[in-house]
């Protein structure tokens, strides 16, 4: 069965083919980065025009790529929440369309719970080449669900089954990240920028704290990114009156590379902890990490030294957002639910993954 994905819930423009849920045909994103880096971060109506500008030209390219034609597509899904309302619309309105006029069934799904499915893509064709897991995850799964907008540990018991075991209670860890790059002058987003002054820094230079919470798998972020600021105050000897958006001036790129290095391993080490003690008490038979922060090499190395199971990561380019995760839970879909008419699906820009199991 082979599923066109159609990806637009923020600042990508993403289309895909996925056969069976788990062989990779195509991969097309058109990223806006450049574009709202300008501002420091996304732009909503922004992003939407881009959209509008791009969601033809990426869906007519991941069918090329694929070297197939609308008659060899079986289904169509398409992101319908959570994400930026604008964005989300011109995605929907793109995949209810193609619905429509070329006859194919619809499965609106979720972008948080798609970002687990990345991680069952295990094959690939037409010359693509990315680094895949070797097999699919075995169930139960235990997931960390990492991005700009979500910080959750879910066990999934199997496909559509599955149970919030914690999230965050403030902000999101890649929330966290950009605001940081911000107190630290480095560029949007935060997780890549940091990522890269981390590497000439000292990890132990800062003592950060981490949260304690009350829930066992909940996370925090709010306190450390403000610990952080206050690290960076007292560092260059200014109160807390001093404008944040001109600390950096004051830093040197030592101190930086060493604030990028410590923030970045606390931030890690947290998600670690919490993940560490799911896998201890929970003993799932796999552990998947999915959102774009899972690309962290920190938060790689850090996962495999202290979990006692064999880990196999998504490619970079999965973890990001695109339609190919999109596509591998579609299929999924089609094989426990009914399509939905083209004429009743709505986005839902804040709908909670909690809400959405199916099985």
């Amino acid at each position: 069965m082979k599923v066109l994905g159609i990806e637009s819930s923020c600042d990508e423009t993403a289309a895909s083919v996925v056969e069976d849920g788990r062989v990779l045909l195509s991969n097309v994103v058109h990223s806006q980065i450049d574009i709202h880096k300008l501002y420091g971060g996304v732009v909503p109506e922004v992003a939407a025009r881009s959209h509008i500008e791009m969601i033809n030209p990426v869906i007519n390219r991941a069918l090329s790529d694929a070297q197939l034609t609308w008659a060899d597509i079986d289904a169509i899904a398409v992101t319908y929440a959570p994400g930026l309302i604008g964005s989300l619309l011109v995605g929907s309105l793109a995949a209810r369309t193609l619905a429509l006029t070329k006859n194919k069934p619809l499965y609106p799904v979720h972008h948080v719970e798609g970002h687990v499915y990345a991680n069952f893509i295990t094959e690939q064709r037409n010359g693509l080449d990315s680094t895949l897991p070797s097999k699919q995850p075995a169930f139960p799964m235990l997931a960390l669900i990492v991005s700009g907008g979500h910080s959750q540990l879910v066990l999934f018991h199997n496909h559509g089954n599955y149970e919030l075991l914690g999230q965050t209670q403030d902000d999101a860890v890649g929330e966290a990240f950009d605001k940081v790059a911000k107190i630290l002058g480095l560029a949007y987003p935060g997780g890549p920028s940091i990522a890269k002054a981390a590497t000439a820094g000292n990890p132990h230079a800062y003592h950060l704290p981490k949260a304690k919470m009350k829930g066992a798998y909940d996370f925090s972020f709010s306190g450390l990114k403000t610990a952080v600021l206050r690290a960076v105050q007292a560092e260059v000897g200014v109160d807390t009156t001093f404008p944040s958006h001109e600390l950096a001036g004051l830093l040197n790129k030592s101190q930086i590379a060493d604030f990028a290095a410590s923030f970045q391993y606390t931030a890690v080490a947290t998600l670690v902890d919490k993940t560490e003690a799911a896998f201890r008490d929970y003993s799932p038979a796999s552990v998947v990490i999915a959102g774009g922060v899972a690309a962290s090499t920190e938060l790689r190395e850090q996962l495999s030294a202290r979990l006692p199971i064999k880990i196999e990561y998504a490619p970079m380019a999965l973890c990001t957002d695109n339609a190919a995760m999109i596509a591998a839970l579609g299929y999924y879909y089609a094989q426990k639910k009914q399509p939905t008419s083209p004429f009743d699906v709505e986005v839902i820009p804040s709908l909670s993954m909690t809400k959405t199991a199916w099985a």
